[in-house]
C-alpha cells in the first residue's frame, strides 16, 4: 500500500522526536530498557501506591529523563569521520555514560540535600551552585539533543539577559541578578527547573502518554484507523474523512502530531490518493487532522494540565473551555476533505476496500473500555486526572492479556503463549511511554528556566516591551503573540511553546484587553497562546509533522507544510474568535441548552467560512456570495457584535442567531438557482 522507504522515513522521524536513535549492543539494549521501564514503574507507584514529597517527585523523575536521554541520544545526529565518539549510534560512548551519571545526579542534589537547602535558602554553599550549573549546563544540553537547539538558545538568552540587564540600552535595561540569586531560584527552588510545568509532567503527563504508548503497543491506532474507515468510507473524500476521524481519535490517546501521522497516514495516505486527491493535499490532510489531535481533549498534549495549574482552575474547566473550539476545528476540516473532493470529483472508497463497520467494531471493541473508564473517572466520579489515567492503565494491561488469550485460541497456541506476549506488549509499552516522554519531561524543565527568570522581575519589562509594541491595541498585541508563537514554535515542541508564551503573554493579553474595555478571561489567553504553539507543528520550515507525512505521501515537504497551514487557518480564526467571544469556550455558561446553541453555530460558522475559503460551496463560488458567507460566520461565531451593531442588549444577542443561518441559506438558495439553470 505505501512505499517501504516512504515509511521508514517517517518513522525515522517520530524516532528524533522520542529519542530512540541509537541502535545498541545487546547488553546496553536492556540497561536502557530496564532503566525506561523502572521509570514508568515509578510514575504508576507515585499514583496510588507511595506518597513523596513533589520535590523529591520532580527531582526524581528529571533524573530519569535526563540520564535516559544521554544515553540514547549522541552530540550530533549526523555521522562525524572524526570524533566518531560524538556521533555514535551503534554504542554508548564512555563520555555519555559519564554525562548520564552527573546528569542524574544533578538532578537528584535538590532531593538529597533537600532539607539542608531549605534551611541555607539564599546562602548556598559553593556545592550548591556547583551541582546547580552543572545542572542547567547538562539540561540543555540534554534538550537541545532530543528538541533542537531553539529551547536552549531561548533559555541561554534570557540567562545572559538577567546577568547583563544593568549593561543594556535603557528602554530595556534591568537590575540584574547574580549567580547565588540566579542558582537559588532556577536550580535550588520550586521556581525554576522544578517549578510547576515539570511537576505535572511528572504528576500527570506522564501517565497519560503512558496509556497512550500502551494503547498503540496493542494496536488501537490501527483499530481507530479501521473503525473511521468502515464508518465513512462509502462517501465523497471517504478516506479523507476517515483521516480525520481517525486522528482525532488517535488524539484522544497521543499527544503527538508526529506520533499520530506515523499512527494514521500508513494506511490513510495512501487511500487518498487512490481515489483522487493529489499526493500534496493528501498529506496536508493528514498532518492538518494529526497536528489538531492535540487540541481534543482529554489529554490535549502535556499543556492542558499546565494550563489548569497555571489558570488555577480544576482539569475539567479546562476540557469544558476546550470542547466546543476542539470539535469546530475538526469539523472544519472535515468540511475542507468534503469542498476538497467535490472539487476534484472524488468518490468514496471503492467496496473492497472498506472494512466491515460492526466485524471491525467487535475487533476491537476492548480498546474502548479503558478510554471509557477514563472518561468515567474523570468527569462523572470527578478523580484527579492522575488516578484516573492509572486506573485505565491498570485496565488496559488486563485488556493486553484478554486480547493475547483470545489470539492464541484462534492461532492454536497455549496459554503461556499468552501471557508471555502480553508481558511484552506492557514492558514494551512501558518503555515506549518513558521514551516519549524525554522530549516532554526536558521541556517542561528547561522551559522552567525561562519562567524562573520571568519570575526574577524580567516579566515586568517585557509585558511593558510588548505593550508598547502593540500601543495599547488588542488585535495588534494578539498579532505579535501569535507571530511569536509560530516563530518560537517552528523549534519547539508544542507544551514548551506554550510555556514560553503563556509565561510572557497571557497577562498581558487579559491586561491589554481591560484596560480598553475588554473583558478577556484568563483561560481565554491561555488557550490561545496553546493554540498557536500547535500551529506552530505544521509552520514552513521547519514543520516536522509536514516531513513525516510528506515521507508517506512523497510529496515535497515545504508545499505540503504550507497547504497543511493553510487548512489549519481555521484554527487561528477560531483561537481569534475566542478571544473576542468567551462564551465559545464556555466562559460562565453553564446551560446545556445554551451550550447547544453555541455550538450548532459555531459549526455552520465554520462551514460558512471554509465555503468561503476554499472558493466552493455547492459549486463554485461566485465573488458577491464571499461577502454573504463571511458575513454569516461573523454572526454565527460572535453574535454580540452584531447585537451592538443594531444596539441590541447583549442579554438578547443569541437572538440573532437565524441572521447567519439566512446569509448561509441565502447562499444555498443561490447555488441550488445555478445548478438548476446549468441543467
Amino acid at each position: 500500500m505505501f512505499g517501504h522507504e516512504s515509511k521508514q522515513s517517517a518513522q525515522d522521524i517520530l524516532k528524533k522526536e522520542t529519542g530512540e536513535i541509537r541502535t545498541l549492543q545487546k547488553f546496553e539494549h536492556w540497561m536502557v530498557y530496564v532503566i525506561a521501564i523502572s521509570w514508568a514503574l515509578f510514575q504508576l507507584a507515585l499514583a496510588d501506591l507511595i506518597l513523596i514529597n513533589s520535590t523529591y517527585e520532580r527531582a526524581i523523575h528529571l533524573a530519569f529523563a535526563i540520564s535516559l536521554l544521554f544515553l540514547t541520544n549522541p552530540f550530533i545526529k549526523k555521522p562525524l569521520k572524526k570524533l566518531r565518539f560524538l556521533s555514535a549510534t551503534t554504542h554508548i560512548p564512555i563520555i555519555d555514560y559519564i554525562l548520564a551519571i552527573t546528569a542524574a545526579c544533578s538532578a537528584l542534589y535538590l532531593a538529597v540535600d533537600y532539607e539542608g537547602i531549605g534551611m541555607r535558602l539564599g546562602t548556598p554553599l559553593p556545592r550548591d551552585l556547583i551541582f546547580g550549573v552543572l545542572l542547567v549546563v547538562l539540561l540543555l544540553e540534554a534538550a537541545r539533543r532530543i528538541i533542537g537547539p531553539a529551547l536552549t538558545i531561548i533559555a541561554m538568552a534570557f540567562t545572559t539577559y538577567a546577568f547583563f540587564g544593568p549593561y543594556m540600552p535603557d528602554f530595556m535595561a534591568f537590575k540584574g541578578v547574580s549567580l547565588t540569586k540566579y542558582l537559588s531560584n532556577i536550580t535550588l527552588s520550586t521556581e525554576g527547573i522544578y517549578g510547576i510545568p515539570l511537576g505535572v509532567s511528572s504528576s500527570i503527563v506522564f501517565l497519560f502518554v503512558l496509556l497512550g504508548a500502551l494503547l498503540d503497543k496493542a494496536g488501537a491506532g490501527q483499530f481507530f484507523t479501521n473503525l473511521a474507515l468502515s464508518f465513512l468510507g462509502k462517501y465523497k473524500g471517504g478516506a479523507a474523512k476517515a483521516a480525520v476521524v481517525a486522528s482525532g481519535a488517535t488524539g484522544l490517546i497521543s499527544g503527538s502530531s508526529i506520533a499520530n501521522i506515523v499512527t494514521t497516514g500508513p494506511f490513510t495516505i495512501p487511500l487518498m490518493k487512490k481515489i483522487g486527491y493529489p499526493a500534496k493535499k493528501a498529506a496536508a490532510i493528514e498532518v492538518a487532522s494529526s497536528t489538531d489531535g492535540q487540541l481534543m481533549p482529554p489529554i490535549m498534549g502535556a499543556a492542558a494540565f499546565i494550563i489548569a495549574e497555571y489558570v488555577n482552575v480544576p482539569y475539567l474547566a479546562v476540557v469544558k473551555a476546550a470542547a466546543i473550539p476542539a470539535f469546530v476545528s475538526y469539523f472544519g476540516l472535515f468540511c475542507i476533505t468534503h469542498l476538497e473532493a467535490s472539487k476534484l470529483g472524488i468518490k468514496g472508497l471503492a467496496p473492497k476496500d472498506i472494512p466491515n463497520f460492526l466485524n471491525t467494531l467487535k475487533s476491537g471493541l476492548h480498546y474502548l473500555i479503558p478510554i471509557g473508564v477514563l472518561l468515567y473517572e474523570l468527569i462523572y466520579k470527578r478523580h484527579t486526572p492522575g488516578l484516573a489515567a492509572y486506573k485505565a492503565i491498570i485496565l488496559i494491561f488486563i485488556v493486553i492479556f484478554y486480547q493475547e488469550i483470545r489470539h492464541s485460541f484462534k492461532e492454536e497456541k497455549s496459554i503461556l503463549w499468552a501471557v508471555k506476549s502480553g508481558f511484552k506488549i506492557i514492558f514494551d509499552g512501558l518503555a515506549k511511554g518513558s521514551k516519549n516522554m524525554m522530549s516532554v519531561a526536558l521541556a517542561c524543565a528547561a522551559a522552567g528556566i525561562i519562567v524562573g527568570i520571568v519570575n526574577m522581575g524580567i516579566g515586568g519589562m517585557i509585558s511593558d516591551v510588548v505593550e508598547y509594541l502593540s500601543r495599547g491595541n488588542l488585535f495588534l498585541l494578539l498579532l505579535i503573540t501569535a507571530m511569536a508563537s509560530l516563530l518560537i514554535g517552528m523549534g519547539l515542541p508544542t507544551t514548551a511553546t506554550y510555556i514560553v508564551m503563556a509565561s510572557l503573554t497571557a497577562p498581558i493579553i487579559v491586561t491589554v484587553g481591560g484596560s480598553y474595555g475588554y473583558v478577556i478571561p484568563i483561560m481565554a489567553a491561555h488557550l490561545f497562546c496553546f493554540y498557536f504553539g500547535i500551529l506552530a507543528d505544521d509552520t514552513p520550515p521547519v514543520g516536522l509533522a509536514a516531513y513525516a507525512a510528506s515521507a508517506i505521501a512523497e510529496s515535497k515537504p515545504i508545499p505540503t507544510g504550507i497547504q497543511g497551514f493553510l487548512y489549519d487557518i481555521r484554527t487561528s480564526v477560531i483561537a481569534f474568535m475566542f478571544i473576542v467571544n468567551p462564551d465559545l469556550i464556555l466562559h460562565n455558561i453553564n446551560s446545556w441548552p445554551q451550550a447547544l446553541l453555541i455550538f450548532s453555530m459555531a459549526l455552520v460558522g465554520m462551514s460558512c467560512f471554509e465555503c468561503c475559503a476554499q472558493g466552493w460551496f455547492l459549486i463554485r463560488i461566485k465573488w458577491y456570495e464571499i461577502p454573504l458567507l463571511l458575513a454569516g460566520a461573523f454572526a454565527l461565531f460572535h453574535p454580540g457584535a452584531i447585537a451592538s451593531l443594531l444596539d441590541i442588549e447583549q442579554a438578547y444577542k443569541y437572538y440573532l442567531f437565524p441572521l447567519g443561518f439566512i446569509f448561509y441559506g441565502t447562499v444555498f438558495i443561490s447555488q441550488k438557482f445555478r445548478m438548476m439553470k446549468e441543467v
